[in-house]
C-alpha cells in the first residue's frame, strides 16, 4: 500500500487553520455588517451597487443573520477544538491530560488573536470593505442554515415571550433633532462650516418662535394716517423699507399693508388723498407670537407673503416679522460684517460692547458667541428687569452667568444703554 503524500498530523494543522480562518471570517462578517452606516447603505441601494443590495437584504432580517453568522462560527470553533485535542494527543500521547489542557490554552489565544479581536478590529475601522464581499457568502448559507435558523430563532422567542421581552418596540433607526445636530457638526472637512451653519439654523428652527426674531413694536416703521399728506409722502419717499403697515393714530389700529410700488399713484397725483394710500394697502397678515418658525415658514409660502405683525394672545400688535429675518435664522444674516455695522452694539477699547436696552439678547449671542440665557427676557432691558425683579432707578451692574452688565442709562423706567462684558474674556486678557 502506498504512502499518503502528506501525513495526518500535516493535514489536520491544514485544517485548523482553515477552520481558524472560517472563524475569523464569520467574526468580522458580524461586526462589519453591524457597523455599516445605514444611511450610506441604503444611498448605495439606490445606485444600484450589487454588493450594497446584497448587504441591505441581509440586514432587513437581522435575527436570522445574526443566527447564521453564530451557527458557522459556533461550528467551525468547535471543529477546531476537536481537531486541536486530537493534535494535541498525537503530539504527546504520553500524557493526555496536560495535552488537553495545553491545546484548550493555545487555541483559545489562537482563537482570541486570530479570529476574534483583529479580525473585528479590520472590520470595525473597514466596515464595507469586509462586510460588501461576505454578503455574497453570508446569502448562500442563509439558505444551508435555514432549518437551524427557524428552530433558533423560534427556540429564542419563545424564551423572549417567557421572560416578557417585547422585541417589536425595539430602538428605530430614526434620528433626532440633536442627534441630526451632532452628525452635522461632527462632519467635519465632509460638510464646509457655512454648509454646517445652514443646515444647524434649519434644525433650530424647531426651538425658535416668531417673537425670537421679529422687530418690536416700538421699533417698527410704518405710516400713521393722523399724519398729513406732506408728511406721509416724504416718509414714503425717504423709505428703506418696500413694505410698511398703515395705521390709524396706533399700530393696533392697523389698516393694511403697502408695498411702495403700490403708492405710485399718491405720490404722483395732482390731488394725493388718504383714501388712495387705504386703497393700495393689502389685507393685514397676524401671525401669533409663539408660532415656531419652520411652521412659519411654510406659512410663509402657503400664504405668498413675505411680512406679517406679531400679536400676543389678546390680539394686540407685539411687533413685525418678515420673510427676510427668517432666512437669516438659516444663511445668516445678510450683512458681511455684523458687529460693525451693528447700530445697537459698540466694541470698546477694553473688549466690552455697549448695547442699547432694546437690542435683541439672541443677536447678541449669534454675533459675539455669548451665552447669555434667552429663555424669557427677549431684549437686554428684558433681562436686566428680569434678574432684578424690578425696574432699576440708578446705574448698576449684575452678573449673569460669565457676563457683567452695567447699566449706562436709565429713560423712561427702561434701560436705554448698557455695557456688557465676558468674565471669562476679560481674565485672559488680563493674563
Amino acid at each position: 500500500m502506498d504512502e499518503l503524500p502528506i501525513s495526518i498530523d500535516a493535514i489536520l494543522w491544514i485544517v485548523l487553520v482553515i477552520l481558524i480562518l472560517c472563524s475569523a471570517f464569520f467574526s468580522s462578517s458580524e461586526t462589519a455588517m453591524m457597523s455599516l452606516n445605514r444611511y450610506r447603505l441604503k444611498n448605495l441601494v439606490k445606485k444600484g451597487q450589487k454588493s450594497a443590495v446584497n448587504a441591505n437584504k441581509l440586514l432587513k432580517r437581522p435575527e436570522s443573520l445574526i443566527s447564521v453568522i453564530l451557527i458557522g462560527n459556533n461550528l467551525v470553533n468547535i471543529a477546531a477544538a476537536s481537531i486541536a485535542s486530537v493534535l494535541a494527543t498525537r503530539l504527546l500521547p504520553e500524557n493526555e491530560n496536560l495535552a488537553l489542557i495545553l491545546s484548550t490554552i493555545l487555541l483559545t489565544i489562537a482563537v482570541l488573536v486570530f479570529a476574534e479581536v483583529t479580525p473585528k478590529t479590520i472590520a470595525q475601522k473597514f466596515p464595507e470593505r469586509i462586510a460588501f464581499p461576505a454578503s455574497y457568502l453570508l446569502k448562500p448559507l442563509f439558505t444551508v442554515f435555514a432549518p437551524l435558523v427557524w428552530v433558533m430563532n423560534h427556540l429564542v422567542g419563545s424564551l423572549l415571550w417567557i421572560l416578557r421581552i417585547d422585541t417589536k418596540s425595539g430602538s428605530s433607526d430614526a434620528l433626532s433633532t440633536e442627534e441630526l445636530k451632532t452628525i452635522v457638526t461632527e462632519s467635519g472637512e465632509v460638510i464646509q462650516t457655512q454648509r454646517q451653519d445652514m443646515l444647524l439654523g434649519v434644525l433650530d428652527l424647531d426651538n425658535v418662535s416668531v417673537s425670537d426674531i421679529m422687530v418690536p413694536r416700538n421699533e417698527v416703521v410704518g405710516l400713521d394716517l393722523d399724519d398729513d399728506i406732506e408728511s406721509l409722502a416724504e416718509q414714503i419717499k425717504l423709505s428703506h423699507f418696500t413694505r410698511l403697515p398703515v395705521y390709524k393714530g396706533d399700530l393696533d389700529k392697523v389698516i393694511g399693508m403697502l408695498h411702495l410700488r403700490d403708492a405710485n399713484d399718491f405720490l404722483f397725483s395732482e390731488n394725493p388723498s388718504k383714501v388712495m394710500l387705504k386703497k393700495a394697502t393689502i389685507d393685514n397678515y397676524f401671525v401669533p407670537e409663539n408660532t415656531p418658525l419652520h411652521t412659519q415658514l411654510i406659512n410663509f409660502q402657503k400664504e405668498k407673503r413675505r411680512m406679517g405683525l406679531v400679536v400676543d394672545e389678546y390680539g394686540d400688535v407685539q411687533g413685525l416679522v418678515t420673510l427676510e429675518d427668517l432666512l437669516e435664522e438659516i444663511v445668516g444674516d445678510f450683512t458681511r460684517d455684523i458687529l460693525f455695522n451693528s447700530k445697537d452694539l459698540h466694541e470698546q477699547n477694553d473688549g466690552s460692547y455697549v448695547a442699547e436696552g432694546s437690542t435683541s439678547i439672541r443677536d447678541i449671542n449669534k454675533t459675539l458667541n455669548w451665552k447669555l440665557p434667552t429663555e424669557g427676557a427677549k431684549t437686554i432691558n428684558g433681562l436686566i428687569v428680569e434678574q432684578l425683579e424690578s425696574i432699576p432707578d440708578s446705574n448698576m451692574s449684575i452678573i449673569v452667568g460669565d457676563y457683567v452688565i452695567e447699566i449706562l442709562q436709565i429713560k423712561d423706567k427702561k434701560v436705554m444703554t448698557a455695557q456688557l462684558s465676558n468674565k471669562k474674556k476679560q481674565k485672559q486678557l488680563d493674563l
